[in-house]
């Protein structure tokens, strides 16, 4: 596993000097966002001289692993997916021009104004055809440009757990289909003196579909911090990551950039065992 980072965690507009933070902090790879190029993560138009971003990162030494791609996919506004349905494709052209084979995703939440809140409605059959609709279309799109798309169980998204990550893989049976795992998204504070157990049935759900794994960390009141300064067990979710076969990027978010030095030693540490 390599150590890797957000690269939306450095407030920074352009790819040299993103991929200069990425390195002198220690990291090897990144988890790239089109705001690092001073663009919105969706795009309205196509981004333009990603070839040489592409030549930035070798240069520096830094893979990019994956591009950001997530939309609100169960917005109640079919308008509203539609037109983010059609930004994404921009995403897709980006990522194969950059190199990177997988473009991540969230399954979004029925609230219209923040995808990341909790809404009632998140659990209705509705919710769950208008998400599954609009990620059989990312699928298709993705596939045509050859590349691999990750969702990310949120806790107040549509996906939520990985039963429900479950579902939907084996409701589509798409083979370039995957998971981005976050321990920390599955393991709310109340529910850590049972993350083992939580770990356990992810790994049994989802490990033969890993795609990326993040290494979130929250605090006792939920709190994100940076990795080894919260209640997450990283060292069990690394094992059960190795176990499963995964050695890809292990990527670290949330945090300041100035915690980011000490955050990339303790991935590496994590890396190593």
């Amino acid at each position: 596993m390599t150590p890797a980072i957000f690269s939306r965690t450095y407030p920074l507009t352009t790819a040299e000097a993103t991929f200069a933070a990425v390195k002198a902090d220690g990291f090897g790879a990144v988890q790239f966002n089109l705001s690092n190029l001073g663009l919105q993560p969706l795009p309205e138009t196509a981004p333009k001289g990603l070839q040489a971003v592409r030549d930035q990162a070798a240069a520096a030494g830094v893979v990019i692993s994956a591009l950001s791609g997530t939309w609100n996919m169960a917005h109640p506004d079919a308008a509203y997916r539609a037109q983010m349905g059609e930004r994404f494709e921009l995403v897709l052209q980006a990522a194969q021009t950059l190199g990177a084979p997988i473009v991540t995703l969230c399954t979004g939440s029925r609230d219209a104004g923040n995808m990341w809140a909790h809404h009632p409605q998140n659990t209705s059959a509705a919710a769950w055809a208008d998400m599954a609709d609009e990620l059989s279309h990312a699928l298709d799109r993705a596939a045509f440009y050859g590349l691999r798309l990750g969702i990310e169980p949120e806790p107040a998204n549509v996906i939520c757990d990985a039963p429900a990550a479950r579902r939907i893989l084996d409701q589509l049976q798409a083979p370039h289909l995957g998971i981005v795992l976050d321990a920390a998204n599955l393991i709310a504070p109340e529910q850590a003196v049972h993350q083992q157990k939580i770990l356990d049935q992810a790994f049994d759900l989802l490990g033969a579909d890993l795609l990326l794994a993040h290494a979130k960390d929250h605090d006792a009141t939920g709190r994100v911090v940076a990795p080894g300064d919260g209640i997450i067990n990283l060292p069990a979710f690394v094992a059960g990551l190795r176990q499963a076969g995964y050695t890809g990027p292990l990527i670290g978010h949330g945090f300041d950039p100035a915690q980011a030095p000490r955050a990339a030693r303790v991935l590496q540490e994590l890396c190593a065992l």
